[in-house]
């Protein structure tokens, strides 16, 4: 099977080979690395089309650990910012969470706005992007109608006022106009703080804008909405936001923190099969424990395991898309096969003349590994990736070797998942710093 010829970037190719010798995501250059789930990519890319096209999506992307959930989100949200979306991404952590009430949901916007891309910045921090474009085509729809900038500013404001905080958002919009209108760089840079949520007081954003209120804990979500909206008048299609590692909510050991955080969950999903919002997705990643676990996980709330709810004819080879919830299938022998092909043109940087194992070398390490992994080995693509790209580094290095020696001297072990770890630690505590689990008597002694 012929690969593309085209050359890759040493910088490229340094950039993507340094991330997954690491286990880690790259930032970009996808496309050299992409094989299989093409079911799924359809039914995220008819989702970004659904967004685009003024409607809402929500979607659960499950699967094990090291099966490549973090890479498949980022891959979606490549697809998404070609299609002229705006994208948020973050993960879930301790100190930053869906629904909280000491500033960890707070934490968790001010980490979406700060990774926010557009098809021009799609490495984040396009908020002023998104705000000039905004002011741009109304300052356009001013010089063609004969009109004042401030007046069609207005108006195309005035929609926002009817959300949930949105006359203070138009207000900071308004304010970063007469910022650049006057060239005050202070009243801009203070609006773009407010929209980023990076104002801790109302005393603080009252005195620097004249708003009454902040991106706070309860109304993250009615914020997102608001951008949503705002993203589409300043041109865009829509927004798509990616919340992975959900696990950490099945960690709390608080009972009413995880709670509020399914509620939270709820909501949106309610919103979302409602078609309350417009213009707005949310693509959520964790692993079946996140999803399945009957104590902890999503399906221990049960009016989320009702709409969360698999398809019940969809059962052994049967596949269905058309869930909010998709599990991740494993690679089959084939894309395993062509996985480990881009690798080797990869380390190449796109010169066939320069692999450094033939076609023999591949079936000969799959078959190593399968050995080794048994049935885990098409579960968690990660390992096999780390493990073959050791060892084209070393043949690299030191071409007197034998890819035969090395293939028998590979050791690949399957990802252990931390996540079924005893709970405790920082995951483990409550909103008041308790690490109390008020629902767990496993350590309970006489």
């Amino acid at each position: 099977m012929a690969l593309d010829s085209d050359l890759i970037r040493p910088k490229d190719r340094d950039a993507i080979l340094q991330a997954l010798r690491a286990g880690v995501v790259p930032r970009k250059g996808f496309q050299h690395i992409q094989v299989g789930r093409v079911g799924e990519v359809k039914a995220l890319i008819s989702d970004i089309e659904r967004i685009a096209d003024g409607g809402n999506a929500v979607r659960f992307v499950i699967g094990d650990y090291g099966s490549g959930k973090t890479f498949f989100l980022n891959l979606v949200r490549s697809i998404a910012v070609e299609k002229k979306l705006v994208t948020m991404h973050a993960d879930l952590a301790p100190d930053r969470r869906l629904h909280a009430s000491g500033g960890q949901a707070r934490a968790l916007y001010a980490e979406l706005a700060r990774n926010i891309s557009t098809r021009t910045r799609p490495d984040g921090n396009a908020m002023v992007t998104i705000v000039e474009k905004f002011i741009s085509s109304a300052l356009e729809e001013a010089s063609a109608a004969g009109t004042s900038p401030s007046e069609i500013i207005q108006r195309r404001l005035q929609s926002l006022s009817e959300l949930v905080g949105g006359y203070d958002f138009a207000q900071v919009i308004a304010a970063y106009w007469r910022g650049h209108d006057t060239g005050s760089e202070t009243l801009k840079n203070d609006a773009v703080r407010w929209l980023r949520g990076e104002f801790s007081t109302k005393t603080d954003a009252r005195a620097a804008l004249g708003v009454r209120t902040i991106i706070d804990d309860e109304d993250v979500y009615d914020h997102l909405k608001i951008l949503s909206r705002f993203v589409t008048l300043a041109g865009y299609s829509g927004l798509l936001i990616c919340i992975d590692e959900m696990v950490n909510l099945y960690k709390l050991a608080n009972t009413q923190a995880r709670t509020s955080n399914y509620e939270q969950i709820l909501r949106i999903v309610n919103d979302t099969l409602q078609g309350s919002s417009n213009n707005l997705g949310f693509v959520f990643g964790g692993t079946p424990e996140f999803m399945y676990e009957p104590r902890r996980g999503l399906y221990s709330y049960p009016a989320l395991a009702t709409r969360l709810a698999q398809n019940s004819f969809a059962t052994g080879d049967r596949i269905d898309f058309a869930g909010p919830v998709i599990k991740l299938q494993n690679l089959s022998k084939e894309d395993f096969f062509l996985l480990l092909m881009r690798l080797r043109h990869l380390q190449a940087g796109g010169d066939e003349t320069k692999y450094l194992v033939p076609d023999q070398a591949l079936h000969s390490f799959m078959d190593h590994c399968a050995k080794r992994l048994g049935e885990a080995y098409f579960r968690t693509p990660r390992t096999t990736i780390v493990s073959f790209l050791g060892m084209l580094s070393i043949l690299e290095q030191n071409p007197e070797q034998s890819w035969n020696d090395l293939i028998d001297e590979t050791k690949v072990v399957e990802d252990r998942n931390p996540d079924l770890d005893p709970l405790g630690g920082q995951a483990a505590l409550d909103e008041t710093g308790s690490s109390e689990d008020d629902d767990d008597l496993a350590t309970f002694r006489l």
